[in-house]
């Protein structure tokens, strides 16, 4: 970015497990770094930090291998004494701001990995994306978290707890004069139930995007490369780069998913060319 540029912030939230945020947060933060962005990432989970823990294994295993691939760094939250804190501001906040503010004028991106539960630091993350990216897998069971829905699955009764969520971060942003938020929902595994289901999800999907402001883009299908990468750190764009010869048709339908997944993102000044 050119000189005076702010980073662009993505935050990639959900406030349940299982929807694949650390897989979509590390394959996207990777691309960037790949196609030759400055990334910066934090892991808002400070317990289990899945994604922390995955640029972890990346580092080691690139050393253990001697090889040298581009790679998003990851930073802990800074710590703060609680002595310099204003009256009545939050530690959290306060770590989360010192955090971003550090980063932000070396940085292409700052991709923040939020936990899959709601909390503090979560909110406060909410309101500063300039993407924010929810991946949901493509069942009423993680629909609910953004609207509840009548018994036949077809009538939208009233948005849910993560949807006000993110209308409250959109609140504060309008306050302060920032840019609204890009809400991007990315639908995972969306081959994984019968058809029936599948058109009543697709048409709800459709009404609550223009009843409360979000875009969908399609995801990650189910994959067994996904969990056989994490202990090494890799991604998709990295197999080539390790030796892998030939990749098998799943790989390839998967590397080809996460193409469309960076191109439908529009994030500023990137051009996929993987």
């Amino acid at each position: 970015m050119g000189a005076g540029a702010v980073a662009h912030i993505i935050v990639v939230g959900n406030e349940k497990g299982g929807a694949g945020k650390s897989t979509v947060s590390m394959h996207v933060a990777t691309a960037l770094s790949r196609m030759g962005h400055k990334v910066d990432t934090l892991d808002l989970d400070l317990r289990q930090r899945t994604l922390g823990r995955y640029i972890e294994n990346r580092a080691k295993f690139l050393a253990e291998q001697g090889l040298t691939l581009p790679t998003p760094t990851y930073h802990n939250l800074p710590e703060v004494d609680p002595a310099t804190l204003k009256e009545g501001e939050n530690i959290f906040d306060h770590r989360l701001s010192v955090a971003v503010a550090g980063l932000e004028p070396d940085s292409d991106f700052i991709l923040i990995d939020c936990p899959g539960s709601h909390t503090r630091l979560s909110q406060v993350a909410h309101s500063l994306a300039d993407t924010l990216i929810t991946p949901l897998n493509d069942s009423f069971i993680d629909f609910d978290l953004l609207a509840h829905i009548d018994s036949d699955g077809e009538t939208i009764t009233r948005p849910a707890v993560y949807s006000q969520m993110v209308w409250n971060a959109r609140q504060l942003r309008a306050q302060a004069g920032f840019e609204p938020i890009d809400w991007v929902v990315v639908r995972n595994r969306m081959g994984a139930q019968n058809m029936v289901n599948k058109q009543k999800m697709e048409a709800a999907i459709a009404k609550l995007s223009k009843r409360i402001g979000f875009r969908t883009i399609p995801g990650f299908n189910e994959r067994v490369i996904f969990r056989e990468l994490f202990p090494r750190g890799l991604t998709l764009l990295d197999l080539r780069d390790i030796g892998v010869k030939g990749l098998n048709i799943s790989n390839v339908a998967a590397r080809q998913e996460l193409r469309e997944l960076i191109k439908s993102l529009n994030l500023p000044g990137v051009n996929v060319d993987f």
